[in-house]
């Protein structure tokens, strides 16, 4: 949509084109009243109204205005007055910037293509002159309005976009927002239930049995010690993420600060990989091994926990397993799969499906659980 700035100028230009023919009309004609001076009267009338009234460029007319105008260029082109082809020339270039900036390119082709034939048939006494003006600002407007309506198609298929990537980025936050909610329920809010019911009987405890009520704050105590190194690492996997050096030495340093963070041996193997074309993969791939190991501390009650990157001719592959709990469920699952049943970690398999890789889930109850990402290189 133009501006409504120029719009106005363009209405201002006009208004000053027919005064200028209206002016070569009378000063031709001894100020003599002829049809070409009431014509050009009536055309500043009409020019005036429009630059005060908006147009009709704003409205479902706009056709309308481009024809008038068309006629009125016309008329001064074929006019034999004095310096009559300059302010023909002027006029044109008018007519075909309206055309270019208001009108799709069939229509600046259609004034084009009129004009030359207009001009050829009326063989006014400029039209010698006029016609290789009229030739070459056509072809430049054509070019012009042609570039336009381009321009304004990747601009449409772009704001499409825009709203389809602002959809999807507030479904990502709602979701990690549910995480995160999910994980407070979980963690913190159940632990700070159990602390209330314990101090209470630690409470009832003091007034019968100090011993017993010794105990149990030094078995507090350790639960409130394991709750701040869950809470430190539920933090740290909710800081963004730098790829810092090659993703391969970034993921080697998440493992490392893993196996510090939570005590469980880690170990990690890594074949040499070519990196992703685009930041956002490694991120998002860091994002789901941080996730991934995040969960194996607060729910497998793992002993040991293995990260391996291994890359073949296709794909690139991290392998997270560990000898915990394992899921509820039991047995080997495709993305497709967990999704259809509403199974697995829900932030791991939106991360997976947005990267377009594949995931398989395989989960020994008891005996603990694998997590295997395969990303197309």
């Amino acid at each position: 949509m133009l501006p409504h700035s120029w719009r106005k100028f363009l209405a201002i230009v006009r208004l000053v084109l027919a005064i200028s023919c209206l002016a070569l009309q009378l000063i031709a004609f001894n100020f003599a009243l002829t049809d070409t001076v009431a014509i050009f009267t009536v055309y500043i009338l009409y020019s005036v109204a429009m630059a005060l009234r908006g147009g009709l460029e704003e409205t479902s007319f706009s056709m309308l205005a481009l024809a008038i105008d068309f006629l009125m260029f016309l008329l001064a082109a074929v006019a034999p007055v004095p310096y009559g082809h300059w302010i023909a020339a002027v006029f044109y270039g008018y007519l075909q910037i309206s055309a270019v900036l208001l009108h799709n390119w069939w229509k600046t082709v259609g004034v084009s293509v009129a004009s030359v034939i207009g001009l050829y048939i009326a063989a006014p006494l400029h039209g010698s002159i006029l016609l290789p003006v009229l030739i070459a600002g056509g072809i430049v407007a054509i070019a012009l309005a042609t570039e336009r309506d381009h321009l304004e198609e990747r601009l449409s298929h772009t704001s499409r976009q825009s709203v389809l990537y602002r959809y999807d980025a507030e479904k990502a936050r709602e979701a990690e927002r549910q995480r995160i909610a999910a994980d407070f329920h979980d963690g913190p809010l159940q632990s700070f239930i159990s602390f209330s019911i314990r101090l209470e009987l630690i409470r009832k405890l003091l007034l019968r049995d100090k011993n017993a009520a010794t105990d149990e704050l030094t078995q507090l105590q350790g639960i409130c010690k394991n709750q701040v190194n869950e809470l430190r690492a539920f933090v740290r996997s909710m800081r963004p993420m730098d790829v810092e050096g090659s993703l391969n030495a970034t993921l080697r340093r998440v493992v490392e600060q893993f196996q510090k963070d939570s005590g469980i041996p880690t170990t990690f193997l890594s074949a040499d990989f070519l990196e992703p074309a685009e930041p956002e993969i490694s991120l998002e791939v860091l994002q789901i091994v941080r996730e991934a190991l995040y969960n194996v501390q607060k729910h497998s009650k793992a002993t040991r926990v293995a990260v391996s990157v291994n890359k073949n001719d296709r794909s690139l592959e991290i392998t997270i397993e560990d000898n915990g709990s394992g899921f509820p469920f039991s047995g080997k699952y495709s993305l497709d799969e967990l999704e259809m049943l509403r199974l697995g970690p829900t932030s791991i398999k939106r991360r997976v499906r947005t990267l377009g890789a594949e995931m398989l889930l395989d989960s020994k109850p008891g005996q603990g659980a694998g997590l295997l990402i395969r990303l197309a290189s």
